[in-house]
């Protein structure tokens, strides 16, 4: 069951979920418009390396109100809120068709487990051939939440629980992929 507007704002009232800072606008007939903070992360260009996934990539911090994302580039991105959700509801992350009709397309972070609390990181690309300046602020995506048939068993405690910022790729400490479970 996806929550209403209504079912939103009782469940915030309750302590329940919780969105910080919200202003009464971002809360839509079925979801809950979130900001874009003003930290980045952009992928370090490094001649002749080559991404794995058992190593940290390693990125350029940037804090800025604006930013802007050159043609066909993608950088990493936070919310300015906060989000804290119980262990049986979900949420889905959707970029706002506004700015998907723009050629900017929000990728990366479909899905919150039940029981995540922390800024949102998601990658945000630019699929046009000029470059679009973004403000710390606008809204620019929206979280969907979903009701659980009951509380998860296990709820989410993982690599990114309490994040702050703009957190890059930790898939580097995924169990599966430590060297004695490669063989």
């Amino acid at each position: 069951m996806i929550l209403s507007d209504k079912t939103i704002r009782e469940y915030m009232k309750q302590g329940r979920l919780s969105v910080e800072p919200i202003d009464d606008v971002q809360i839509q007939p079925g979801s809950v418009d979130l900001r874009l903070g003003d930290h980045f992360l952009k992928m370090e260009h490094q001649e002749g390396v080559m991404l794995q996934l058992s190593q940290k990539p390693r990125y350029e911090d940037i804090i800025t109100e604006e930013i802007i994302i050159s043609p066909h580039s993608y950088i990493l991105a936070t919310t300015r809120e906060y989000v804290k959700l119980p262990d049986n509801v979900a949420a889905f992350v959707q970029g706002r068709s506004s700015l998907g009709r723009m050629g900017v397309f929000l990728q990366n972070s479909g899905w919150v487990d039940p029981g995540f609390e922390g800024e949102i990181t998601f990658g945000l690309f630019n699929a046009n051939n000029v470059p679009v300046k973004l403000t710390s602020g606008v809204r620019i995506c929206q979280l969907v939440f979903a009701q659980l048939d009951q509380t998860a068993q296990r709820p989410y405690r993982g690599k990114y629980q309490g994040q702050r910022n703009a957190t890059g790729s930790r898939v580097s400490l995924d169990a599966d992929l430590k060297p004695d479970n490669l063989e």
